[in-house]
């Protein structure tokens, strides 16, 4: 199949060794957008669990950490930047590697626009132009354009967007660093507002407010970590790529862990549970409304770390959207000219260009409907998100099953480990689709065909999917005669891969 697409459409392939492990690592976090997941996530999540939400935000870690693991071991075996949508082929053949892929595309679309707008907002704040950030023509104008600005970074080259995201990352940290600290020393200091606590160790019980805030706290949380595997799409650009990028997907995980639970500690201690329950449909607004109490005239500091995180995320989101959609095309599972690679640049710009030009698209639509539509359009993310990672986690058990007995830590960290993070998400994607069918608790608080808008936008691009699916499968047959196949002993825990990387 390489061959044909080559001879109709010479790819140079992408640019290898562009980047190094700390920069896959950075663009990892940057793809999680930490400050702006943490604003978004905060008060709604202090609104189920009070206290505990540090807690929730460790137990939301385990089973990201245990599909890391299964990302790690299947890059050892598959150097490809279609990650998911390459390895399910590989374990568990076409179909549902179509499917797994097309998961992970559509999450860049559905998300893009809301970041940018968030970038957008949050910027517009941080200068003091309030007015232009409550005007909708303005701000979704600036939007389009920051996207269209992230793309062409992307476009030009791997390692302009390694450089635009180490900047913000440290932009980024030092900003929710400088909160946390501020914020924690007012509380121990006695002259933080009204309703602040002292911090405790018992706010790490996840199970402290009961088993059905927990479920709702966990795809909170599971969202907050949701980007890291941006690091792992990169593979066909990051020296060593064997083991370089799932390193940096696991140390993602680690970094957002600390990162998570510090704030968190910083935010309930500060703020108390009380506030930010009050102000927890304020959504990434309640760090705006903050920022001013801790930080006083710094405030802007806060803000800007919020407008920063959504403009990396932005650029990352594209990243494993594009790679994604480059690698089916490579395959035949879509149209061929999704796989020209620039011939200067090295990037796969026609697919870049595509995802944003859908993303852009899917935002103004959106929009037109109303802003409620857009945030429920994010809350469908969930069930995406939670599919991709768990047929990720099920496929490195059954491409690697004739090994996992060889050795305890194969059997715990290949197979055991992927499959109950697996479980978890699967537990977690069916109390979302729960959840979602009840039209009262989307945004719009509207009935679309008798359930929730985000239940049925979710299922829409399931729906859209599979159509697009059968179409393919007729017009292009090759990918689909694929087989399934399993580990060989090259590819065994604890050796390296004999697998050269695609395009090369």
């Amino acid at each position: 199949m390489q061959d044909e697409i080559a001879g109709a459409d010479p790819p140079s392939g992408l640019k290898a060794d562009a980047i190094g492990f700390t920069d896959a690592l950075v663009i990892g976090l940057n793809s999680t957008s930490p400050a702006y997941s943490l604003a978004a996530v905060m008060g709604p999540l202090v609104a189920l669990v009070g206290v505990y939400a540090p807690g929730v935000l460790v137990a939301s870690f385990v089973p990201m950490l245990l599909i890391a693991s299964a990302f790690y071991h299947l890059n050892r075996a598959d150097q490809d930047c279609g990650t998911t949508f390459s390895w399910v082929t590989r374990a568990m053949g076409p179909w549902a590697g179509w499917l797994g892929g097309w998961a992970v595309a559509m999450t860049g679309v559905l998300v893009i626009g809301s970041l940018a707008d968030v970038a957008v907002t949050f910027g517009l704040l941080t200068v003091g132009l309030d007015g232009l950030a409550g005007n909708d023509v303005v701000r979704q104008a600036l939007a389009v354009l920051l996207i269209l600005v992230m793309t062409a970074v992307c476009v030009i080259g791997t390692e302009a967007s390694a450089r635009v995201q180490n900047v913000l990352i440290l932009a980024q940290v030092a900003c929710l660093l400088a909160f946390a600290v501020v914020a924690l020393q007012r509380v121990y200091a006695g002259t933080a507002a009204t309703g602040s606590l002292l911090p405790a160790v018992g706010w790490l019980d996840p199970f402290g407010a009961g088993g059905a805030a927990l479920t709702g706290g966990l795809l909170l949380g599971v969202f907050t970590y949701w980007g890291w595997e941006s690091a792992v799409n990169l593979t066909e650009e990051v020296k060593d790529p064997s083991s370089a990028p799932g390193r940096a997907g696991v140390w993602s995980t680690v970094v957002l862990l600390v990162t998570y639970v510090s704030v968190a500690f910083a935010v309930v201690a500060y703020a108390g549970p009380a506030f930010l329950s009050d102000n927890a449909g304020e959504e990434e607004y309640v760090f705006s409304l903050l920022a001013e109490s801790v930080l006083g005239g710094w405030d802007w500091v806060l803000l800007l770390a919020v407008s920063t995180s959504a403009v990396a995320s932005t650029q990352t989101t594209i990243i494993p959207a594009s790679r994604t959609v480059l690698s089916m095309a490579r395959r035949g599972a879509l149209p061929a000219h999704l796989a020209r690679i620039h011939p200067r640049h090295r990037t796969p710009h026609t697919s870049t260009w595509w995802v944003a030009g859908v993303a852009i698209a899917w935002y103004l639509v959106v929009n037109r409907i109303s802003a409620n539509a857009l945030f429920d359009s994010l809350t469908a993310l969930s069930l995406l998100i939670a599919f991709y990672y768990a047929l990720t986690g099920v496929a490195c058990a059954v491409y690697y099953r004739h090994h996992l007995t060889r050795s305890v830590r194969g059997f715990l960290f290949i197979g055991a480990g992927p499959v109950v993070g697996a479980l978890l998400l699967t537990w977690l994607l069916a109390e979302a689709v729960v959840d979602m069918a009840d039209p009262g608790n989307s945004y719009s608080g509207v009935s679309w065909f008798g359930l929730g808008p985000p239940l049925v936008i979710g299922l829409g691009i399931v729906v859209t999917g599979v159509a697009v699916m059968l179409v393919r499968r007729r017009t292009s047959a090759a990918y689909w005669s694929e087989r399934p196949g399993v580990a060989g002993p090259e590819h065994a825990p604890g050796t390296g891969s004999s697998r050269r990387r695609p395009g090369r």
